[in-house]
């Protein structure tokens, strides 16, 4: 898989379930170029243990996300319908009722694959069968696309390993800070502490391409 970093996000039309109770048929990352950074998230699947937990940690920070103008997508392999029945089961009885964000069907497993976070390869056998090589899901991947629609952070996890939401914000703190003061962002940077000034030399690659 080749680096995401400084690329263009990969464009998708697909069904999503906005506000909690409302499913539109032709989502899309478009509406917002120009005017919002967004943080993109796949996770594995519906009704499952580890995913409400985050995606109940997303909703708990949405004001947060909003305040520094982002918005957040989460996006699985399960239907708009699935998305839906989950969003209206109750939280003390693992469901995701409460969440407001845009949750994205990525039914055809098309999205997880052109984001490289598709656990699965489809392989043809000896017998001309098609089979899948390893969980048909996404991992959680999370990248961070700026106004521009181009990647300036991804991380993906393996299916055990549960997000940590705070270090998505801090991502965005640092992309906004670097954007509006030139600064670069040192190791464990969060909003508040000194940045570095870059040497022009270190900064000129980056300010070619942008």
């Amino acid at each position: 898989m080749s680096a995401f970093i400084g690329k263009k996000a990969p464009e998708f039309h697909a069904p999503a379930v906005i506000n909690g109770n409302e499913i539109i048929p032709d989502f899309s990352l478009e509406q917002y170029i120009g005017k919002k950074y967004v943080v993109l998230f796949f996770y594995p699947m519906d009704f499952t243990f580890v995913c409400p937990t985050e995606l109940h940690a997303f909703q708990d920070k949405l004001p947060e996300f909003e305040k520094r103008n982002v918005a957040v997508v989460g996006c699985s392999v399960d239907s708009e319908y699935s998305h839906f029945a989950w969003l209206n089961q109750d939280r003390n009885k693992g469901g995701i009722h409460g969440v407001k964000y845009p949750i994205v069907s990525d039914f055809s497993k098309t999205i997880s694959q052109n984001y490289g976070v598709l656990a699965a390869d489809y392989l043809t056998n000896e017998t001309g069968e098609v089979v899948a090589v390893g969980e048909p899901v996404a991992y959680r991947g999370l990248f961070l696309i700026d106004k521009n629609g181009i990647i300036r952070h991804y991380v993906i996890n393996d299916l055990p390993l549960g997000r940590n939401v705070d270090e998505a914000i801090r991502m965005v703190d640092a992309l906004q800070h670097f954007e509006e003061y030139g600064e670069v962002c040192p190791a464990n940077w969060s909003k508040g502490k000194d940045a570095m000034k870059a040497t022009q030399e270190g900064v000129s690659g980056y300010l070619s391409h942008h």
